[in-house]
Formats: C-alpha cells, sequence, structure tokens
C-alpha cells in the first residue's frame, strides 16, 4: 500500500512513453484499459487480473490524497519512466 497525491500519479502518466499502457498491461497480464483506469483514479471496475486498484481518494492538497492497496501497476509504471529518463 502506499500514498501518494493525485498530481503526482498524473505526472507520473504524463512521464510515460507513448504505447506504456500496452507494454505495462502486458507484463501485468491485465489489459491496457485497465491501466488507463489506474491513471483515471480507478473510476471504473478493472476487468483483469489486478482486479480493482483498490484506491482511495481523501480530499487533500494536489488532487487529493490518493492511497493505492496494489501498487503493482504504479511499480511498472515508475521503472519504464525511469528508464525512458535515463535512455535505457
Amino acid at each position: 500500500m502506499t500514498r501518494t497525491t493525485f498530481n503526482r500519479l498524473r505526472e507520473v502518466k504524463d512521464s510515460l512513453p507513448h504505447g506504456s499502457s500496452a507494454v505495462i498491461a502486458a507484463e501485468l497480464g491485465i489489459t491496457a484499459d485497465d491501466v488507463r483506469d489506474f491513471f483515471r483514479g480507478g473510476a471504473s471496475d478493472c476487468s483483469g487480473k489486478l482486479g480493482n486498484p483498490g484506491y482511495h481518494v481523501a480530499p487533500g492538497p494536489e488532487g487529493g490524497i490518493v492511497t493505492i492497496e496494489d501498487t503493482r501497476i504504479l511499480e511498472v509504471a515508475l521503472r519504464i519512466a525511469w528508464e525512458a529518463k535515463n535512455g535505457l
């Protein structure tokens, strides 16, 4: 479980190279729509193996405080963003 702000989650999404949703989905065995839903705040139910992303958004600074129970999508996204930034 991790806590972040909704704005920080958007920054991670914006730092991903084009096509990253499909890469994340393939690595985790879910759909690209599940990945997109995750970065939209988990507004709709996920249909993949991860199930609902386990979001809880509480009012707060920078778009609200987001508690994420299953962090696998975020972890893969952060790795991809780091690799893209460092030319790997």
